[in-house]
């Protein structure tokens, strides 16, 4: 039997009747290529390349794709993912930390 456990608050989702939720992210850089300015133009494009080949170069294949793309994935037992889905950055939990003023 596959064993599943909610990867935030720990609780054992294998027997759970409420059922689990997925939660997959995603993140890679944007950019937008419809936007050129005059400065791109007249840029040395090839000197650019140059730049980041050699830059990129020390780098293992596995370390430069982790740079570029991170995928994540988690299991949630129900309250868990009400939470995220109402704050899936974390920012309300951020803002309810009372630091001492020592």
């Amino acid at each position: 039997m596959v064993h599943f456990t909610c990867d935030l608050c720990g609780k054992d989702l294998t027997m759970c009747t409420d059922g689990r939720f997925v939660v997959k992210i995603e993140a890679y850089p944007g950019f937008d290529p419809t936007e050129i300015k005059e400065d791109d133009l007249e840029d040395d494009s090839m000197e650019a390349v140059s730049q980041v080949l050699q830059r990129e170069g020390a780098l293992s294949s596995d370390e430069l794709s982790s740079t570029l793309h991170r995928g994540f994935r988690f299991d949630l037992c129900p309250a868990c993912h009400r939470k995220f889905v109402n704050d899936p950055l974390g920012k309300e939990a951020i803002r309810s930390f009372d630091f001492s003023k020592n």
